[in-house]
């Protein structure tokens, strides 16, 4: 039996783990969470805008696929990453291949690594941490700004469909991946791996959490994904280390902004009215 039938049981095993995330996290009832995250929705317009552009932006992948079909421009730089990297990935695959990891690898790529990215919206949000939470949503747009237009102009194929020696494992576990998963990115999306960059921003941004479970379940479980990219035979060395710095950079630029917009908010909080200015 596959654990993954469809993108359904996917999106089920994902809420499940997001409420065993937060309980881990907060020892709090995940739908208590879930109403303070729904409060700051409709009280906050401020939270509701850093919100919907963070959303926004996860279309943007949607959308760079279907310009790049109408696009004249066709260069294809998996050939130039074969020949630098060989048998990296293949190795890898080799040396770590068994039935348990594989399962647990599709699982990690598959359904942990958004239930840390929505997680982390909502841990930060319950806890009021609005710096964390407003660093969250900037480096995911940082992150798919500065991958799209590689994605376009520096196309590079997952591994698996040019090493004739790497297998997509995923499809032991989740048969209907490249039907279901496919057209939210394309085969080409590949340098940097946004698997990596996220996590890694995830991680960077989790460290400064009040919360110790977070602060240290987060880069640990950014490691095990940036393993399973490559165990699992999607992507190239190039891509992670790519998407490491990206990652980073992200997450670093990201805290910066946000400490800055919440030193200037409270700055204008604590200005005097001036009557005589109206």
């Amino acid at each position: 039996m596959n654990p993954f039938g469809s993108m359904t049981h996917a999106t089920v095993y994902i809420v499940i783990t997001v409420c065993a995330f937060l309980i881990l996290a907060v020892r709090a009832n995940p739908f208590t969470i879930a109403g303070s995250f729904v409060q700051e929705i409709f009280t906050s317009r401020k939270y509701l805008l850093h919100f919907t552009a963070m959303i926004t932006i996860l279309f943007f992948n949607k959308l760079e696929m279907w310009v790049e079909k109408g696009m004249k421009y066709r260069a294809d730089f998996t050939g130039a990453i074969y020949r630098i990297e060989g048998n990296f990935v293949a190795n890898i695959q080799h040396w770590f291949h068994q039935d348990l990891l594989t399962y647990v690898s599709s699982y990690f790529y598959v359904v942990v690594f958004p239930a840390v990215m929505i997680t982390s919206i909502a841990l930060y949000t319950y806890q009021k941490n609005y710096k964390l939470f407003y660093a969250i949503c900037y480096a995911i747009m940082f992150n798919y700004m500065i991958a799209i237009p590689f994605y376009l102009f520096f196309p590079v194929n997952e591994v698996w469909s040019f090493h004739p020696n790497v297998k997509l494992l995923i499809l032991d576990v989740f048969p209907t991946f490249e039907q279901d998963y496919r057209p939210l990115s394309g085969l080409d999306n590949c340098f940097p791996s946004l698997h990596t960059s996220i996590s890694v921003s995830m991680a960077v941004i989790a460290v400064q959490s009040r919360n110790k479970f977070w602060k240290y379940f987060v880069p640990c479980s950014s490691a095990f994904i940036i393993f399973t990219i490559f165990y699992l035979g999607i992507h190239w060395l190039s891509d992670m280390c790519a998407g490491v710095i990206l990652g980073v950079v992200a997450a670093r630029v990201a805290l910066r902004i946000a400490e800055d917009r919440l030193v200037l908010g409270e700055h204008a909080l604590m200005q005097p009215f001036n009557k005589n200015e109206y």
